[in-house]
């Protein structure tokens, strides 16, 4: 058995939990079909009826649901999305996720998923990486100041008072549930109205350079970058794509920078931000998503240092 194979075995029968009977959708194109083929031998090893949904170049950027693939979405008992990432089709995944969980379906989300690292990080021990996550979210739980700041001029307070916390630890074998993989962030939405400061990222959603990104009281005022331009073009004026949705650290150490935020984000002691939804752990709900990652971040919750220059204090 190849590595491919070992991997998704573990997404299939550890991570979704897949159950014989059940319905499986899988949503690729087709550079991420050696993907969904090992996927699809594995959910048809547990006997579970399985549906591909082909997305064709010609069909793209797709941002709304047909009627068939909403149907589709309503009798799957698990779906996982597997399309290369472009930034156009935020609200066709923001659909998927919304609705899977609304319908108490599991929802694995891969958006850019290439194989190798499907073969690196998803076939991992996700008990180990659990136990760090929980320990990030002990000490920024309930903090009323944490602060983010890094030696590109990152310098940004905020509160996480009241909000809840997410674990994004690879199971997601429950009703309702959904996730990414490969896993391995803990995240949350900050308190908007206390979210000032500036963000310099080194990369925004997916292949997108470095940017600057200023906000008062929750909301992105002013931007530099063309990462950040290409951004705001595709949000245009939809007031609800410029409030501050998440505050994420990266927990996965197998995991490295580059251009692919699917994998950038959980990379071991990085920070990120998003704009737009709060997936209801903030008040802020909309159609678009984008990520923005901190690279060697310093991070501290009230007097609590958790991360100095990208590197974890907590063991």
């Amino acid at each position: 058995m190849n590595s491919l194979y070992k991997a998704a075995r573990k997404a299939v029968n550890d991570c979704l939990k897949l159950k014989k009977g059940e319905n499986l959708l899988l949503v690729t194109d087709k550079k991420k079909m050696q993907i969904a083929e090992a996927v699809a031998y594995w959910a048809g090893e547990k006997k579970a009826q399985v549906t591909t949904y082909l997305m064709t170049e010609t069909l793209r950027p797709i941002t709304e649901p047909t009627e068939i693939f909403k149907t589709m979405m309503r009798k799957a008992d698990a779906s996982i999305y597997m399309l290369d990432a472009r930034v156009e089709e935020k609200p066709f995944r923001g659909y998927m996720v919304a609705n899977g969980v609304k319908r108490k379906g599991r929802i694995i989300m891969m958006p850019g998923i290439t194989r190798n690292m499907m073969e690196r990080l998803v076939d991992i021990d996700y008990r180990k990486m659990n136990t760090l996550t929980r320990k990030v979210i002990r000490k920024l739980k309930d903090s009323e100041e944490v602060h983010v700041s890094n030696s590109l001029g990152t310098d940004i307070t905020f509160s996480v008072k009241g909000r809840s916390w997410e674990n994004d630890n690879g199971m997601i074998d429950k009703p309702g549930m959904h996730g990414n993989l490969p896993a391995g962030e803990c995240y949350t939405c900050p308190v908007e109205n206390t979210f000032t400061g500036k963000l310099v990222i080194s990369l925004i959603d997916d292949k997108k350079g470095r940017g600057t990104m200023i906000f008062e009281k929750g909301k992105m005022v002013d931007y530099k970058g063309r990462g950040v331009r290409e951004i705001v073009k595709t949000i245009g004026k939809d007031p609800s794509g410029y409030i501050i949705g998440e505050f994420g650290i990266g927990t996965n150490k197998g995991a490295k920078i580059c251009r692919n935020m699917l994998e950038a984000e959980k990379a071991f002691g990085t920070v990120h931000f998003a704009i737009g939804d709060s997936y209801g752990l903030g008040r802020n709900k909309s159609k678009w998503h984008f990520d923005g990652l901190v690279e060697k971040a310093t991070l501290t919750a009230g007097r609590k240092k958790i991360i100095r220059n990208g590197k974890f204090l907590v063991k």
